[in-house]
């Protein structure tokens, strides 16, 4: 009876030191290429203080690294607030909640190709572009910041939308439901510092939407008409038209195979 006891502790503590592993990577993966990495460093240089002064029990010092610690978690979460926001709708995005609808693989296949359509053709032209798909993270915050249009997508909406010197050229187009919701959309920026400094305030836009949510991105370049797509703070860039038909629908394929932005439910989010 005390080795199946002490067995079943010894494979208890593997469950236990896997799973708390497992949660540190994701978290390093998460903080990978923000600025929470020079926080931690920073973090890192205090606590590396303290163990210095406790082992050479330099008394003030250790007073003042004791008194900091105190109010440590507090500071953690003002700090890593944008982090722990994202992890927080990461985790909200898992495949617990998703649902299931009929008819996803034409919605799918008809939305990615008016989407392609468009950027194809803007690209050729070298008309700046930015396009949101949303999925799970609501983005009406975003949307009340544009001209609301609650058109049917179409690609010709679209080229009409972003050619140059009309009211909605600036800003991004944020679709929802296979429906284009509003355009001239203000974005948050990226403030990723390893961000190619070629790339203009479009792709820092479309790179800060797919931090903050899991939306797709898709940015053309008026400079060189190179595509781009966004997606969980990575940024893919020169695509082309077949590239990004297979992201696209790897991205927005049915829940079945993957989960969707098509299968969030039909009521606009309040």
């Amino acid at each position: 009876m005390q080795v199946l006891d002490g067995l079943t502790q010894y494979v208890n503590d593997i469950v236990d030191i896997l799973i708390v592993t497992y949660v540190i990577y994701k978290l390093l993966m998460l903080l990978r290429g923000t600025r929470a990495v020079q926080l931690l460093k920073g973090i890192s240089v205090v606590i590396v203080a303290w163990m210095v002064s406790s082992f050479f029990q330099l008394s003030t010092l250790q007073w003042l690294m004791e008194n900091l610690f105190s109010v440590g978690v507090i500071t953690i979460i003002i700090i890593f607030q944008p982090e722990l926001r994202r992890a927080l709708e990461q985790l909200g995005r898992g495949r617990l909640f998703s649902r299931s609808t009929q008819l996803e693989e034409q919605v799918v296949t008809k939305a990615v190709s008016d989407i392609v359509k468009a950027v194809s053709h803007l690209s050729k032209r070298r008309i700046g572009a930015l396009i949101v798909v949303e999925r799970r993270t609501g983005l009406s915050d975003y949307i009340e910041t544009g001209i609301q249009l609650n058109a049917k997508l179409g690609s010709e909406l679209m080229i009409n939308i972003f050619l140059p010197n009309t009211p909605l050229h600036d800003g991004a187009v944020i679709i929802r439901n296979a429906e284009i919701m509003a355009a001239g959309c203000y974005l948050p920026l990226s403030e990723n510092p390893f961000i190619s400094k070629e790339l203009g305030t479009r792709h820092r836009a479309g790179m800060g939407m797919s931090e903050v949510s899991d939306a797709l991105s898709i940015i053309v370049s008026e400079e060189t008409g190179h595509i781009s797509l966004a997606i969980q703070g990575q940024l893919e860039r020169g695509l082309s038209e077949e590239n990004l038909i297979s992201r696209l629908y790897e991205e927005l394929k049915p829940p079945d195979k993957n989960p969707s932005f098509w299968n969030r439910r039909g009521e606009k989010d309040g």
